[in-house]
């Protein structure tokens, strides 16, 4: 007689722990696989450089889709097991490009949503990860919004209860530092800065529809009468001065305020006074 043995029961301790189970270095890298959109548009700015109105005179274009700040760098993709890196280099993919294939994914289905065909993220950390996008997204375009580091470091520390103004510097320069590099190494950008943007909104996003290769619209000036969605917190600008609708002139550096060292180079590298 032949007697059926039941497997011996898997209890819950002989399972491997998802915690940082396959998250160990690996030597491989995958190819980058296709993408849904092959050539999305990343604004690069400091942080308190005026991309959110950027933002809504691009959205107010027919045919560009620009959101709130999308923050994909913070989207990451966990492999939980030890054998699952292995199954996904069967499939030609490693962790970061699994990562890139879900942020395509997010850029897909936003552009697909508003019935648009360009889209720009304007979310301004992206600006520290400028070469992984550029590894990521080869056909990427990128507009680099400037403003004087002596205005970004008064607008933060107006924004902020009890401001650290050292700690203030080190993350302007840090922001400075990664704009510094994009506008040196990355090629056929398109650079405009703050203070000509609501000095010169037609002429500078007129500019910017030439480099992105669309009609200038004059609607795009008259942002306030579209929706752009709400304004909060961690998706961008929300003060009175965004939700008025209109073109604000740029606060100015202080110009009895003293730069430290090398922001007043950068600075000065591009073309401010210090």
């Amino acid at each position: 007689m032949i007697q059926a043995v039941s497997p011996p029961r898997r209890t819950l301790s002989a399972i491997p722990s998802p915690r940082n189970a396959g998250q160990g270095k690996s030597s491989y890298t995958a190819p980058r696989a296709p993408r849904l959109v092959d050539s999305p548009v990343f604004v690069l700015s400091s942080v308190r450089s005026g991309s959110t109105l950027l933002r809504v005179l691009l959205n107010s274009h027919s045919r560009i889709r620009a959101p709130h700040e999308m923050h994909l760098r913070t989207v990451h993709v966990q492999l939980t097991r030890s054998f699952t890196a292995a199954a996904m280099q069967e499939l030609q993919l490693d962790r970061q490009e699994l990562e890139h294939v879900l942020w395509d994914r997010i850029l897909h289905l936003e552009l697909t949503r508003s019935g648009k065909d360009v889209i720009v993220d304007k979310t301004p950390p992206n600006t520290l990860i400028w070469p992984r996008l550029e590894r990521g997204w080869p056909n990427a375009r990128y507009i680099l919004l400037l403003r004087h580091p002596g205005a970004v470091i008064a607008s933060l520390t107006d924004r902020r209860q009890n401001p650290d103004l050292e700690a203030i510097h080190e993350e302007v320069l840090q922001y400075a530092e990664k704009l510094e590099e994009a506008r040196r190494n990355l090629t056929g950008t398109h650079v405009i800065t703050y203070e000509e943007l609501t000095a010169e909104p037609e002429k500078t996003t007129r500019g910017v529809c030439e480099y992105l290769g669309v009609e200038w619209e004059s609607g795009m000036l008259d942002y306030g009468s579209r929706d752009h969605g709400t304004f909060r917190p961690q998706l961008g600008d929300w003060s009175s001065t965004i939700k008025s609708g209109r073109i604000h002139p740029a606060r100015g550096a202080d110009p009895t305020a003293e730069l430290p060292p090398r922001l007043a180079e950068l600075a000065k590298a591009w073309g401010y006074p210090t």
